[in-house]
């Protein structure tokens, strides 16, 4: 497996995801409650699924460039109901009285990520082993990140990696914007 590990191949595709069309409230900024502000320092939720390839598969680009396609255009619906995730985490201090506001804001954003990789690595090779094998944690983009970081990294990125006989589907989400519940409910949307 570790051979197989150092096979992996360049990232196919990288782009950001914006909602599918802008909703009213999106130009406002969401403010951060105070539970929100003590969980900056907490890292992101990330979850993933993982997927076999139908075994019938003829033409294995076209199936995962239509996949692809389908995820972002999901993903783009999604995010008119759940706007905030597009955004970044914005600080905010005035002098008079002194003060710092964190907020999300959705207006100056590139969006959510999404990402396209692929690995030389089967189902098998993920499942077998006793233990979670060290590179799933590759399998999600923002890794380690700590909520903090959505200021400068997105709140929500996706990350797609397409295996030799599977499609493994990571999500990582700034744990300020969405807790757990919260989290299925945009993910499996």
């Amino acid at each position: 497996m570790a051979e197989r590990a150092r096979q992996c191949k360049p990232l196919a595709a990288e782009c950001f995801v914006k909602p599918s069309c802008q909703a009213q409230e999106s130009d406002r900024i969401c403010h951060l409650t105070p539970w929100d502000i003590a969980m900056l320092s907490l890292h992101h939720i990330q979850k993933g699924l993982l997927f076999q390839k139908p075994k019938t598969l003829v033409d294995q680009h076209h199936f995962i460039q239509n996949l692809l396609e389908k995820l972002k255009h999901s993903l783009s619906l999604a995010l008119f109901h759940f706007y905030p995730l597009s955004g970044r985490l914005v600080t905010h201090k005035t002098e008079d009285p002194s003060s710092y506001t964190i907020f999300v804001d959705c207006s100056n954003s590139r969006g959510a990520r999404f990402i396209h990789a692929t690995l030389d690595m089967t189902i098998s090779d993920i499942l077998s082993p006793v233990d979670v094998p060290p590179i799933v944690n590759s399998f999600f983009d923002l890794h380690k990140a700590v909520n903090h970081d959505g200021h400068t990294m997105p709140l929500l990125s996706i990350k797609v990696t397409e295996l030799v006989d599977g499609v493994f589907i990571g999500c990582t989400m700034n744990h300020n914007i969405a807790d757990g519940t919260s989290y299925w409910t945009v993910f499996l949307l």
